[in-house]
């Protein structure tokens, strides 16, 4: 019985564990920005308000789930699950400590990336299938985003993959044992500049957050969901933030290395993991919405050229270096 039940133990503890940092990373957030603007934040719930994740998610599951009357019912009920899964994948191959991870793959940067953009068939679904004007026209600015600064993104994650010479994400962890690559001379730094703006975009965040314009969208591709459905949407938006947050401590920050004993290694990439995290909450209350133009020009005039230039460049230095890695 132990021969089946085994291998689903690991991804049955990965999946919880992500599941309780994207809960209480919302609690982080909020808490951050509150600071950032003088402000308190929630506090009344439990000591400090460290109880308020579990009010909100006690609230929306006794919220009434209303159906638009016009809606595409089996489209509708069935987008925020396929938005939320392919959010929830991409921890499948991130290793969070040598050999602690749900898989390994030769090729793990790679799936990641596939992966996480496959998002946009379930936030297309939502706002098809909510039948709503304001919905379908969140959505495809959405996907038209989203497909924009995933090749910028994809260009700035494969310059670590150069510079250590291996898809394998455990790897190119490893690769760092000497120097972080976002230490690495100007092209470290460019490429991590370049991910980190890429992130916020794809993420759909502000300044980039056209699809959620309060003024025009209000809600955006979720404007027709209510309780639970609204509360899965919410949970894989912010377990993609988390992943993303994740990949960019492990390509540019060195995943688990850092002082103390090999223990500590888990820990040391969770705090990098939420540093990243809170560099791109940083962004977003810190700068006011752009247009949709100004959103793709600066994607497809600047930040794919110079990404692409830069992923070219890189190439040459390893190939001029004779050898990958540090």
């Amino acid at each position: 019985m132990m021969e089946w039940l085994t291998p689903l133990i690991v991804p049955f503890i990965v999946l919880n564990a992500i599941l309780g940092i994207v809960t209480y990373v919302t609690l982080l957030e909020r808490k951050f920005a509150a600071r950032m603007q003088s402000r308190v934040g929630p506090y009344r719930v439990g000591p400090h308000g460290l109880l308020q994740p579990i009010a909100d998610a006690i609230k929306l599951m006794m919220k009434e789930d209303v159906v638009p009357t016009a809606a595409d019912r089996p489209v509708y009920n069935l987008a925020p699950i396929v938005f939320l899964i392919p959010c929830m994948l991409i921890f499948a191959t991130i290793p969070f400590a040598p050999g602690l991870g749900v898989a390994d793959l030769n090729i793990g940067i790679l799936f990641f990336l596939a992966v996480s953009a496959m998002e946009i068939v379930g936030l297309f679904m939502a706002g098809w299938g909510s039948n709503n004007k304001y919905a379908l026209l969140s959505a495809m600015r959405a996907v038209n985003q989203v497909i924009s600064y995933d090749l910028p993104f994809i260009f700035a994650a494969l310059v670590p993959v150069l510079l250590a010479g291996s898809l394998r994400l455990s790897e190119i962890a490893v690769a760092q044992a000497g120097l972080w690559f976002v230490f690495y001379p100007v092209i470290g730094q460019l490429a991590f500049v370049a991910f980190i703006v890429s992130t916020v975009a794809a993420e759909n965040r502000a300044p980039f957050d056209i699809l959620e314009a309060e003024s025009e969208l209000v809600a955006g591709f979720r404007v027709e969901y209510s309780g639970m459905k609204f509360a899965i949407i919410q949970l894989g938006e912010y377990a993609h933030v988390v992943g993303a947050s994740f990949l960019g401590a492990l390509l540019f920050l060195g995943a688990w290395a850092g002082p103390g004993p090999e223990w500590l290694g888990p820990v040391w990439f969770l705090v990098k993991a939420m540093f990243v995290f809170l560099l791109v909450t940083w962004v977003r209350w810190s700068f006011v919405r752009i247009r949709v133009d100004q959103i793709l020009a600066l994607s497809w005039k600047a930040l794919l050229p110079a990404t692409l230039v830069l992923l070219i460049a890189t190439a040459v230095v390893v190939v001029w270096r004779g050898t990958p890695g540090v």
